[in-house]
Parts: C-alpha cells; sequence; structure tokens
C-alpha cells in the first residue's frame, strides 16, 4: 500500500516560521503531484500548495509569496517551508500525493492519497 508519513508542526509566534515534510512510502514508482492542504474548524479543506514532478508548482493566493513547496523526487518527499506565519494559517495541515504510477495492488483512489495531519497553530 501507500503511506504518506508527515512531520513538521507545532506552535508558532505570528510572523515566525515552520516547515512541514512528508514522505511516500508503497508500491509505486512515481507520483505526479505531492501538495499540501489545510482544513481549519468549521471550515473545507482548502488548497495550500501543490508541486508536480515536473517542477510545476502552484500555490494558494493567501500564502504567496510567504510559503514555498519543494520536492525531492528521488525519497519522494515533499516539504512546505512556512514563514510570515498568521494566526488565520491555524489548521490541520494534510499532505497529499495523487497521480502515482503503482506497481500493483488496488488502483489509486480518487483524489490520491492522504497523509494522518499535523497540526499548525499560530498564536501569541
Amino acid at each position: 500500500q501507500v503511506q504518506l508519513v508527515e512531520s513538521g508542526g507545532g506552535v508558532v509566534q505570528p510572523g515566525g516560521s515552520l516547515r512541514l515534510s512528508c514522505a511516500a512510502s508503497g508500491n509505486f514508482i512515481s507520483i505526479y503531484a505531492m501538495g499540501w492542504y489545510r482544513q481549519a474548524p468549521g471550515q473545507k479543506r482548502e488548497l495550500v500548495a501543490v508541486a508536480t514532478n515536473g517542477d510545476s508548482t502552484n500555490y494558494a493566493d493567501s500564502v504567496k509569496g510567504r510559503f514555498t513547496i519543494s520536492r525531492d523526487n528521488t525519497n519522494n518527499v515533499v516539504y512546505l517551508q512556512m514563514d510570515s506565519l498568521q494566526p488565520e494559517d491555524t489548521a490541520v495541515y494534510y499532505c497529499n500525493a495523487d497521480g502515482l504510477m503503482k506497481t500493483g495492488g488496488p488502483k489509486p483512489p480518487v483524489g490520491g492519497y492522504w497523509g494522518q495531519g499535523t497540526q499548525v497553530t499560530v498564536s501569541s
């Protein structure tokens, strides 16, 4: 199967920084898109940033210029560097991997695979 393991969440003051990591493992050859989504209490899950294995990236308008997504395609790891964090960035952040080329087993679910989520809290 495919597993996504996230790390790097925590509590930070406004203006601070955090770096999230997500490592994918399992029976696949490649992953087309790896990205980060977030969900605040009472809100829908929303895209934060996504990176393809062709080095294309896309960001939510609310994080442009503050967050940077990057990938290590050799080790199937995606990072999210978050700078100038604000209280409105508080949410559970989820890693997503989509467009997998698998080596066997069941087909990937629609929308890809998800990590367990990591809490990011921005508070003074």
